[in-house]
């Protein structure tokens, strides 16, 4: 039978595709992670006190760049200091633009790098890094850290598990997600046992913007207009695990494992026996994330799901110190400054030499160390109780609540709140610290 034109022409067409295909360098654009030789001192990016403390400490030349709320307290305890109004940028790319105004200012004082203390501030420390080595792939870099379908897309192509995720501009487009995952599980999602989805925003921290739709009720009354743009995500059962991973020269120098004991409330350092087992599964993950995402100094902040079938997924990834007080139960248990850890690690000038110095050997840490958020459960509150039996117990080492200035407390939605202080436990037994951890959290703190 003889060849039709159209069949010959795609032969053809198709040799030619793959023959451009193999002449191209496919993959990530790999960026240049060195700090330029010019530029002696460092600025951080956000404020922080055990930061700032910890920058002293190893004498790092430094200036902090943060609101001018805290310009009289560092001019009070010398501490080098430059106000700049931060806003909320509509995009990343407003970010990048304003930036410029502020990297004059640093070349002018001698900075030659910059670190992000916080979440939202990231994008800012890309796009300065990004002027101050005068590439603008620096700056792309820092994003793949902030937009979670960004970064989800990086550490699929990368190879590592993730869940079935889109971006939603409108309330149809979650409805339509939440129809099609359920009936790729042959459920109908209209049904009370339908699986639900997780809703999430794109770029903020922790747990605020996410929502979770068990129904299109949920969709209704859960969402508004000004939840969009966002990202939906099919739903993981098991368990959610932190890691805090301190890098030099793409390779992991330490790394911590945290145990959510109650999501968003208590975490325990290290985890129980039953989450350890899982720790060189977890370091080649950890390992193919570093790959995936070209890091190559810095200490980096991942979630990880074990699932009941022992599958582990990826959940998202920041570049920036966790929240939670996880430093501080760090500290607690391996006996090293994790804040002075993270400039080191970021620092591309940075020795492996000082960082070895720095931070210890995976050996056995001293015990386990936990603490829980305290939340308000009341509207309106005058004083702190703290029950006698917890503060008696021989695992409780300390906490940080305070008599609240105001008598009724701010309503919001966004996350789990504002925390009023931390209790925190310290023990040989992981299993006690657990107990004590699950028993308190919902103890009303605030009356």
């Amino acid at each position: 039978m003889p060849v039709s034109n159209r069949e010959a022409n795609f032969k053809l067409n198709n040799q030619n595709d793959r023959e451009r295909m193999n002449s191209r360098k496919l993959g990530p654009l790999q960026i240049n992670h060195e700090r330029p030789q010019k530029g002696a001192k460092v600025a951080l990016i956000g404020w922080s006190i055990p930061t700032i403390e910890a920058i002293q400490q190893i004498k790092r030349p430094y200036i902090v760049i943060s609101h001018e709320g805290y310009k009289e307290y560092a001019e009070q305890h010398k501490i080098p200091f430059l106000s700049w109004d931060f806003g909320k940028p509509n995009h990343y790319q407003e970010v990048y633009e304003r930036s410029e105004e502020l990297f004059d200012q640093l070349v002018n004082i001698d900075v030659g790098h910059t670190i992000s203390v916080f979440e939202e501030l990231v994008e800012w420390a890309g796009a300065l890094n990004a002027r101050l080595r005068e590439d603008p792939a620096v700056f792309d870099h820092s994003i793949l850290f902030r937009d979670k379908a960004m970064m989800k897309r990086r550490a699929h192509l990368g190879g590592l598990k993730v869940g079935v995720f889109e971006e939603v501009e409108n309330k149809e487009e979650v409805r339509r997600f939440f129809k099609r995952v359920n009936y790729s599980l042959l459920k109908n999602h209209q049904n009370e046992d339908a699986d639900p989805i997780h809703f999430k925003a794109l770029n903020k921290a922790g747990a605020a913007g996410h929502r979770m739709i068990f129904s299109e009720e949920d969709i209704e009354n859960k969402l508004t207009d000004q939840s969009f743009p966002g990202l939906v995500e099919s739903h993981l059962s098991g368990m959610e695990i932190s890691c805090e991973v301190f890098i030099y020269k793409g390779e992991i120098l330490f790394l911590n494992m945290t145990e959510y004991v109650k999501l968003g409330y208590s975490s325990m350092v290290p985890p129980s026996a039953e989450i350890e087992y899982y720790r060189p599964y977890i370091h080649k993950e950890v390992e193919k994330l570093i790959q995936a995402f070209d890091i190559q100094f810095g200490m980096i902040h991942p979630e990880f799901f074990i699932t009941d079938t022992e599958e582990i997924y990826f959940g998202e990834v920041a570049y920036r110190i966790p929240g939670g007080h996880i430093f501080e139960l760090i500290q607690k248990v391996y006996g090293f400054n994790p804040f002075g850890a993270h400039i080191l690690c970021c620092d591309p000038h940075t020795t492996l030499e000082e960082l070895e110095e720095f931070l210890p050997k995976e050996v056995k840490p001293n015990g386990h160390a936990g603490s829980f958020l305290v939340y308000p459960r009341k509207k309106n509150a005058t004083r702190v109780q703290v029950p006698r039996d917890l503060e008696e117990h021989p695992s409780f080492e300390k906490h940080t609540l305070y008599k609240p200035t105001t008598a009724k407390f701010q309503d919001t939605d966004e996350g789990y709140g504002n925390h009023l202080g931390t209790v925190f436990f310290h023990g040989e037994d992981s299993g006690e610290i657990s107990q004590l951890l699950t028993d308190y959290v919902d103890y009303d703190f605030y009356v």
